[in-house]
Protein backbone atom coordinates (compact mmCIF):
# COMPACT_ATOMS: atom_id res chain seq x y z
CA UNK A 1 0.00 0.00 0.00
CA UNK A 2 2.82 2.40 0.76
CA UNK A 3 4.32 2.31 -2.79
CA UNK A 4 0.81 2.84 -4.25
CA UNK A 5 0.18 5.80 -1.92
CA UNK A 6 3.52 7.28 -2.93
CA UNK A 7 2.67 6.79 -6.61
CA UNK A 8 -0.67 8.52 -6.10
CA UNK A 9 1.01 11.41 -4.31
CA UNK A 10 3.58 11.70 -7.08
CA UNK A 11 0.82 11.73 -9.71
CA UNK A 12 -1.12 14.38 -7.77
CA UNK A 13 2.02 16.50 -7.50
CA UNK A 14 2.59 16.18 -11.23
CA UNK A 15 -0.98 17.25 -12.00
CA UNK A 16 -0.75 20.22 -9.64
CA UNK A 17 2.56 21.27 -11.16
CA UNK A 18 1.17 21.08 -14.69
CA UNK A 19 -1.90 23.06 -13.64
CA UNK A 20 0.22 25.73 -11.97
CA UNK A 21 2.49 25.98 -15.00
CA UNK A 22 -0.51 26.25 -17.30
CA UNK A 23 -2.01 29.01 -15.22
CA UNK A 24 1.25 30.92 -15.06
CA UNK A 25 1.60 30.71 -18.86
CA UNK A 26 -1.54 32.82 -19.40
CA UNK A 27 -0.56 36.31 -20.55
CA UNK A 28 -2.70 39.45 -20.60
CA UNK A 29 -2.22 42.98 -21.92
CA UNK A 30 -4.49 45.95 -22.58
CA UNK A 31 -4.28 47.32 -26.11
CA UNK A 32 -4.51 50.97 -27.24
CA UNK A 33 -8.28 50.66 -27.70
CA UNK A 34 -8.60 49.71 -24.04
CA UNK A 35 -9.45 46.08 -24.81
CA UNK A 36 -7.98 43.27 -22.72
CA UNK A 37 -6.14 40.69 -24.80
CA UNK A 38 -5.55 37.35 -23.07
CA UNK A 39 -3.59 34.41 -24.49
CA UNK A 40 -3.39 30.93 -22.94
CA UNK A 41 0.37 30.92 -23.63
CA UNK A 42 2.74 33.57 -25.05
CA UNK A 43 2.30 34.07 -28.79
CA UNK A 44 4.68 32.21 -31.09
CA UNK A 45 2.97 32.80 -34.46
CA UNK A 46 2.25 36.48 -35.01
CA UNK A 47 0.73 38.41 -37.88
CA UNK A 48 2.01 41.99 -37.62
CA UNK A 49 -0.02 44.41 -39.74
CA UNK A 50 2.05 47.56 -39.22
CA UNK A 51 5.72 48.37 -39.89
CA UNK A 52 6.12 50.02 -36.49
CA UNK A 53 4.78 46.93 -34.71
CA UNK A 54 7.17 44.68 -36.62
CA UNK A 55 10.08 46.95 -35.62
CA UNK A 56 8.98 46.82 -31.99
CA UNK A 57 8.80 43.02 -32.10
CA UNK A 58 12.34 42.76 -33.48
CA UNK A 59 13.53 45.24 -30.83
CA UNK A 60 12.29 42.95 -28.02
CA UNK A 61 13.65 39.79 -29.62
CA UNK A 62 10.35 38.45 -30.98
CA UNK A 63 10.87 39.24 -34.66
CA UNK A 64 11.39 35.58 -35.43
CA UNK A 65 7.80 34.91 -34.35
CA UNK A 66 6.31 37.02 -37.17
CA UNK A 67 4.76 34.78 -39.83
CA UNK A 68 3.10 37.52 -41.91
CA UNK A 69 3.35 41.30 -42.22
CA UNK A 70 2.70 44.32 -44.46
CA UNK A 71 4.47 45.34 -47.66
CA UNK A 72 6.28 48.30 -46.02
CA UNK A 73 7.76 46.37 -43.09
CA UNK A 74 11.41 46.59 -44.17
CA UNK A 75 13.43 47.06 -40.97
CA UNK A 76 15.52 45.40 -39.76
CA UNK A 77 16.65 43.64 -42.98
CA UNK A 78 15.33 40.32 -41.65
CA UNK A 79 11.82 41.78 -41.82
CA UNK A 80 12.03 41.86 -45.63
CA UNK A 81 11.94 38.06 -45.79
CA UNK A 82 8.59 37.78 -43.99
CA UNK A 83 5.59 36.96 -46.24
CA UNK A 84 3.56 40.04 -47.21
CA UNK A 85 -0.14 39.58 -46.56
CA UNK A 86 -1.34 43.20 -46.42
CA UNK A 87 -0.97 46.40 -48.39
CA UNK A 88 -2.43 49.90 -48.13
CA UNK A 89 -5.75 49.46 -46.29
CA UNK A 90 -6.42 45.85 -47.25
CA UNK A 91 -5.39 42.41 -46.00
CA UNK A 92 -5.54 38.90 -47.39
CA UNK A 93 -7.86 37.24 -44.88
CA UNK A 94 -7.46 33.81 -46.45
CA UNK A 95 -3.68 33.94 -46.02
CA UNK A 96 -4.04 35.03 -42.40
CA UNK A 97 -6.22 31.99 -41.75
CA UNK A 98 -3.72 29.74 -43.55
CA UNK A 99 -0.84 31.02 -41.42
CA UNK A 100 -2.67 29.91 -38.23
CA UNK A 101 -1.47 32.83 -36.06
CA UNK A 102 -2.14 32.90 -32.35
CA UNK A 103 -2.06 36.72 -32.32
CA UNK A 104 -2.75 39.50 -34.83
CA UNK A 105 -1.23 42.90 -34.15
CA UNK A 106 -2.51 45.80 -36.20
CA UNK A 107 -2.40 49.57 -36.48
CA UNK A 108 -5.84 50.82 -35.48
CA UNK A 109 -6.05 53.77 -37.89
CA UNK A 110 -4.28 51.87 -40.66
CA UNK A 111 -7.35 49.85 -41.63
CA UNK A 112 -11.07 50.59 -42.05
CA UNK A 113 -13.30 49.30 -39.22
CA UNK A 114 -14.81 46.73 -41.59
CA UNK A 115 -11.42 45.15 -42.26
CA UNK A 116 -10.66 44.96 -38.54
CA UNK A 117 -14.04 43.33 -37.91
CA UNK A 118 -13.32 40.76 -40.62
CA UNK A 119 -10.00 39.90 -38.98
CA UNK A 120 -11.72 39.47 -35.61
CA UNK A 121 -14.21 37.07 -37.18
CA UNK A 122 -11.32 34.72 -37.91
CA UNK A 123 -11.33 33.96 -34.19
CA UNK A 124 -7.74 35.03 -33.59
CA UNK A 125 -6.91 37.40 -30.69
CA UNK A 126 -6.37 40.94 -32.00
CA UNK A 127 -4.21 43.61 -30.35
CA UNK A 128 -4.72 47.19 -31.56
CA UNK A 129 -1.58 49.35 -31.62
CA UNK A 130 -2.22 53.09 -31.74
CA UNK A 131 0.48 54.97 -29.77
CA UNK A 132 -0.69 58.51 -29.07
CA UNK A 133 2.29 59.71 -27.05
CA UNK A 134 6.01 59.01 -26.84
CA UNK A 135 5.40 57.19 -23.55
CA UNK A 136 2.92 54.96 -25.38
CA UNK A 137 5.65 53.71 -27.71
CA UNK A 138 7.78 52.46 -24.83
CA UNK A 139 4.69 51.09 -23.10
CA UNK A 140 3.82 49.20 -26.29
CA UNK A 141 7.16 47.39 -26.31
CA UNK A 142 6.63 46.33 -22.72
CA UNK A 143 3.16 44.98 -23.51
CA UNK A 144 4.37 43.15 -26.59
CA UNK A 145 7.03 41.62 -24.37
CA UNK A 146 4.29 40.33 -22.10
CA UNK A 147 2.28 38.86 -24.98
CA UNK A 148 5.30 37.11 -26.50
CA UNK A 149 6.99 35.96 -23.30
CA UNK A 150 9.95 38.27 -23.96
CA UNK A 151 11.50 40.99 -21.85
CA UNK A 152 10.38 44.27 -23.39
CA UNK A 153 11.94 46.38 -20.64
CA UNK A 154 15.44 46.89 -22.13
CA UNK A 155 14.08 48.25 -25.43
CA UNK A 156 11.49 50.39 -23.62
CA UNK A 157 14.06 51.74 -21.16
CA UNK A 158 16.49 52.59 -23.97
CA UNK A 159 13.71 54.44 -25.80
CA UNK A 160 12.73 56.40 -22.68
CA UNK A 161 16.33 57.22 -21.82
CA UNK A 162 16.98 58.75 -25.25
CA UNK A 163 13.78 60.77 -25.11
CA UNK A 164 14.61 62.01 -21.60
CA UNK A 165 18.08 63.03 -22.75
CA UNK A 166 16.69 65.05 -25.67
CA UNK A 167 14.03 66.61 -23.46
CA UNK A 168 16.70 67.78 -21.02
CA UNK A 169 18.99 69.01 -23.79
CA UNK A 170 16.36 71.25 -25.36
CA UNK A 171 14.54 72.38 -22.26
CA UNK A 172 14.06 76.13 -21.82
CA UNK A 173 15.10 76.98 -25.39
CA UNK A 174 13.47 79.87 -27.20
CA UNK A 175 10.36 78.77 -29.05
CA UNK A 176 10.45 78.15 -32.81
CA UNK A 177 7.29 78.23 -34.93
CA UNK A 178 7.08 74.98 -36.94
CA UNK A 179 4.80 73.87 -39.75
CA UNK A 180 4.94 70.10 -40.23
CA UNK A 181 3.78 69.17 -43.71
CA UNK A 182 2.39 65.68 -44.10
CA UNK A 183 1.17 66.05 -47.66
CA UNK A 184 1.40 68.73 -50.33
CA UNK A 185 -1.77 68.09 -52.35
CA UNK A 186 -4.04 68.41 -50.53
CA UNK A 187 -1.98 70.35 -48.02
CA UNK A 188 -2.13 68.43 -44.74
CA UNK A 189 -0.48 68.74 -41.36
CA UNK A 190 -0.73 67.25 -37.86
CA UNK A 191 -2.49 68.62 -34.81
CA UNK A 192 -1.29 68.63 -31.23
CA UNK A 193 -2.83 65.18 -30.73
CA UNK A 194 -0.10 63.49 -32.78
CA UNK A 195 3.18 62.04 -31.48
CA UNK A 196 5.15 64.19 -33.94
CA UNK A 197 3.65 67.33 -32.45
CA UNK A 198 4.86 66.16 -29.05
CA UNK A 199 8.31 65.63 -30.57
CA UNK A 200 8.30 69.18 -31.96
CA UNK A 201 7.46 70.54 -28.51
CA UNK A 202 10.22 68.40 -26.96
CA UNK A 203 12.70 70.15 -29.26
CA UNK A 204 11.45 73.57 -28.18
CA UNK A 205 9.27 74.07 -31.23
CA UNK A 206 5.62 75.06 -31.47
CA UNK A 207 3.37 73.33 -33.93
CA UNK A 208 1.53 76.26 -35.51
CA UNK A 209 -1.56 74.08 -36.02
CA UNK A 210 -1.50 72.27 -32.69
CA UNK A 211 -4.95 73.61 -31.75
CA UNK A 212 -6.84 72.07 -34.67
CA UNK A 213 -9.23 69.28 -33.74
CA UNK A 214 -8.53 66.57 -36.37
CA UNK A 215 -5.34 64.63 -35.83
CA UNK A 216 -4.34 65.14 -39.49
CA UNK A 217 -6.17 68.27 -40.68
CA UNK A 218 -6.17 69.78 -44.13
CA UNK A 219 -5.06 73.42 -44.15
CA UNK A 220 -4.81 76.21 -46.71
CA UNK A 221 -1.71 77.91 -48.02
CA UNK A 222 -3.18 81.16 -46.70
CA UNK A 223 -3.39 79.70 -43.19
CA UNK A 224 0.27 78.68 -43.32
CA UNK A 225 1.28 82.15 -44.53
CA UNK A 226 -0.72 83.72 -41.70
CA UNK A 227 1.03 81.48 -39.15
CA UNK A 228 4.40 82.47 -40.68
CA UNK A 229 6.38 79.41 -39.52
CA UNK A 230 10.08 79.84 -38.95
CA UNK A 231 10.72 76.26 -40.08
CA UNK A 232 8.79 74.02 -42.47
CA UNK A 233 9.47 70.33 -42.03
CA UNK A 234 8.30 67.23 -43.86
CA UNK A 235 9.39 63.60 -44.09
CA UNK A 236 10.13 61.45 -47.13
CA UNK A 237 11.19 57.80 -47.52
CA UNK A 238 14.88 57.49 -46.75
CA UNK A 239 15.03 61.18 -45.88
CA UNK A 240 15.52 62.04 -49.56
CA UNK A 241 14.14 65.51 -50.42
CA UNK A 242 11.50 65.56 -53.14
CA UNK A 243 9.43 68.37 -54.60
CA UNK A 244 7.13 68.26 -51.58
CA UNK A 245 8.35 71.59 -50.18
CA UNK A 246 8.90 73.33 -53.51
CA UNK A 247 5.60 75.21 -53.34
CA UNK A 248 6.96 77.37 -50.51
CA UNK A 249 9.57 78.88 -52.81
CA UNK A 250 6.68 80.82 -54.35
CA UNK A 251 6.37 82.75 -51.08
CA UNK A 252 9.76 84.41 -50.47
CA UNK A 253 8.42 86.61 -47.65
CA UNK A 254 7.54 83.56 -45.54
CA UNK A 255 10.03 83.40 -42.67
CA UNK A 256 11.02 79.77 -43.30
CA UNK A 257 11.51 80.40 -47.03
CA UNK A 258 13.36 83.68 -46.60
CA UNK A 259 15.93 82.07 -44.31
CA UNK A 260 16.12 78.69 -46.06
CA UNK A 261 14.66 76.71 -43.19
CA UNK A 262 13.00 73.90 -45.14
CA UNK A 263 13.85 70.41 -43.88
CA UNK A 264 13.17 66.82 -44.94
CA UNK A 265 13.32 64.05 -42.34
CA UNK A 266 13.45 60.29 -42.85
CA UNK A 267 9.82 59.15 -42.97
CA UNK A 268 10.79 55.52 -42.36
CA UNK A 269 12.01 56.56 -38.93
CA UNK A 270 9.85 59.57 -38.08
CA UNK A 271 6.45 58.26 -39.12
CA UNK A 272 6.81 54.86 -37.46
CA UNK A 273 6.18 54.66 -33.74
CA UNK A 274 9.06 52.31 -33.14
CA UNK A 275 12.49 52.04 -31.53
CA UNK A 276 14.19 54.21 -34.20
CA UNK A 277 11.95 57.21 -33.51
CA UNK A 278 14.20 58.87 -30.87
CA UNK A 279 17.08 58.93 -33.35
CA UNK A 280 15.01 60.84 -35.89
CA UNK A 281 13.62 63.16 -33.22
CA UNK A 282 17.26 64.03 -32.58
CA UNK A 283 17.53 65.06 -36.26
CA UNK A 284 14.31 67.08 -35.89
CA UNK A 285 15.69 68.86 -32.83
CA UNK A 286 18.90 69.68 -34.68
CA UNK A 287 16.90 71.25 -37.52
CA UNK A 288 14.84 73.33 -35.09
CA UNK A 289 18.03 74.35 -33.29
CA UNK A 290 19.56 75.56 -36.59
CA UNK A 291 16.45 77.66 -37.16
CA UNK A 292 16.75 79.03 -33.64
CA UNK A 293 20.35 80.06 -34.25
CA UNK A 294 19.38 81.91 -37.44
CA UNK A 295 17.43 84.15 -35.12
CA UNK A 296 14.27 84.48 -37.19
CA UNK A 297 11.63 86.64 -35.55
Amino acid sequence: MIPLRRSAQALLALVLTATTQGASAVVTAIDDDGATVTLPVPATRIVSLAPHVSEQLFAIGAGGNIVGTTEHADFPPEARTIPRIARAHSVDLERIATLRPDLVLLWGSGFPPGVISSIRRLGVPVFISEPRTLDDVARSMRRLGTLTGRDGMPAADAFNAKIASLRAQYANRSEVRVFYQVWAQPLMTLSGRHVISEAIALCGGRNVFADLAPIAPQVSIEAVIAADPQAIITAEPGGNPSEALSLWHRFPTLSATRHGQLYTLNADRMNRHGPRLPGEIEVLCAAIERTRRVGIK
